[in-house]
């Protein structure tokens, strides 16, 4: 009789293990992104909104929805407190980034992942009680929790990549993993205003995406391992190829010291954090705060609320995979440089949104202009991608992972203060109010996409290439230099 296991490996050996894994690595930043953002949707059902005359105040649009005519009970937070509740995650996921690669490098990334993720999910499906029964300050310490639990999220995951995925397939599969980030934002609008819309109650979100996440553990913990050596379906096939083909990055991997000095002071590696700010306050302003503006100033029900939200995500993602099409076919044919491909992407990134952010606050209560602005501005955000992002990998391919852990780790600490400062911009919802949010978004914008321009490079830098210290043997030193010459 066979046992489970020889059931499992019959049944999936036909599909190679690392295609499994980049498939669940997808899957997992789907889930972090609704679980991180859903309660974006939710908050919007949850406080309290007073009325005006048929309206909240003179500066914001009609409704004849008896939601909005009347008085709605629920959570009496303020705008700026609700500014906290929302950014508290972002204290949490910020502390855990470098924590969380050093993590994964020493014991890898598997449990690193799905123990973040698996805290998440249970953690939101606790999120409805901890409300009811603790109120604001408990769901503040709840969320920073959460924020714990993902923190380690992209670097167990490139540690995986790095791991199981060869140099001339990472492209794609980078890719197809990070890309459900938008594919996490598009469903935590949908499906939570769905929900919300059906149930008559905002906590079911909570427990759909809390229990996809569990989910997701339990599969990927039987489907997904550390390295092809410690898999036990893999393929001979396969675990041959990769072996082959990973072998050189193992030799690479185990002379490299990280230069933790000379990257914090690299002039570009500072442009581009700065660029990495500025774009984290335009797209926390669309991502944490969208769902209010259009349920406060717009007065949209929470089932058109969600539907809409997510076009602006839909654009992104699909302009991304345009403007990266682009990029590389213009480098293809070498008719611009690195740096300059980086710098007119991240340019488009950061100018248009800003100046759309802001046409869409002059739309009035024209509610699909208002969106159709939205979402112009979220699409040429995607360009980001060909952009500052691609950067990371530009400066340094043998340090991308701790690149990426600073430059992501600073970046989420404006999901902090964002979502705090538009609430004490927008004490009354009005469109007056927000209109000086998509001024400030914009400003941030083109600031720091200017600090870019001038001092961002896609150069290689010189402390790219691993010094051969001490500890490396003379025979590893030797070979290092022999695959250096032959390059």
């Amino acid at each position: 009789m066979k046992s489970p296991t020889e059931i499992l490996k019959n049944s999936i050996s036909w599909i190679p293990a690392r295609f499994i894994l980049i498939f669940m690595g997808g899957f997992a930043v789907i889930n972090a992104y609704t679980m991180r953002n859903v309660l974006s949707i939710a908050i919007t059902e949850m406080t309290y909104r007073a009325a005006k005359n048929g309206t909240i105040f003179d500066d914001t649009c009609p409704s004849d929805d008896k939601q909005f005519t009347n008085e709605r009970l629920g959570y009496k937070w303020s705008e700026e407190y609700q500014g906290v509740i929302l950014g508290a995650f972002y204290w949490g996921y910020t502390l855990l980034h470098i924590p969380g690669a050093i993590l994964s490098a020493k014991y890898g990334g598997k449990y690193t992942l799905s123990i973040g993720i698996l805290s998440t999910a249970i953690l939101t499906l606790l999120t409805p009680l901890t409300i009811q029964y603790g109120g604001a300050g408990w769901l503040i310490a709840l969320r920073v929790l959460e924020g714990f639990g993902e923190g380690t999220t992209f670097p167990a995951l490139n540690t995986l990549l790095s791991a199981w995925i060869p140099s001339k397939e990472r492209a794609k599969a980078a890719a197809f993993v990070y890309g459900g980030a938008q594919i996490g934002n598009i469903l935590t609008h949908s499906i939570s205003g769905l929900l919300i819309d059906r149930f008559e109650g905002w906590s079911s979100p909570f427990y759909f995406f809390g229990t996809v996440g569990v989910t997701w553990f339990l599969l990927f913990e039987f489907l997904c391992y550390k390295d092809p050596e410690s898999h036990p379906f893999i393929t001979e096939k396969e675990k041959t190829y990769l072996k082959k083909e990973l072998q050189q990055l193992s030799r690479d991997k185990a002379i490299k010291k990280t230069p933790w000095l000379k990257i914090c002071t690299s002039v570009p590696m500072i442009a581009l954090v700065i660029a990495q700010i500025g774009h984290s306050f335009g797209y926390f302003t669309v991502v944490t705060d969208l769902p209010k503006y259009m349920a406060d100033v717009l007065k949209f029900k929470i089932k058109e609320n969600g539907l809409y939200s997510t076009l602006p995500y839909i654009a992104m993602w699909i302009m991304s995979i345009f403007f990266g099409t682009i990029s590389d076919w213009m480098l293809t044919k070498k008719w611009i440089s690195f740096t300059t491909s980086r710098k007119i992407f991240t340019t488009l990134a950061f100018t248009v949104p800003g100046v759309f952010l802001v046409i869409a606050s002059y739309s009035g209560c024209d509610r699909m202009k208002a969106v159709a602005m939205f979402t112009i501005a979220m699409g040429f955000m995607g360009a980001y991608y060909s952009g500052m992002k691609a950067n990371n990998l530009d400066l340094s391919p043998n340090f991308a992972g701790a690149i990426m852990a600073l430059t992501n780790g600073i970046g989420a600490i404006v999901g902090i203060i964002n979502p705090y400062i538009i609430g004490l911009i927008t004490p009354n919802r009005t469109i007056s109010e927000w209109r000086n949010v998509f001024y400030i978004s914009c400003g941030f914008l083109t600031f720091t996409n200017i600090i870019y321009l001038i001092w961002g490079s896609a150069e290689k830098q010189p402390w790219d290439t691993p010094e051969e210290s001490s500890s490396v043997e003379t025979g590893d030193k030797d070979l290092y230099r022999s695959k250096n010459e032959t390059k």
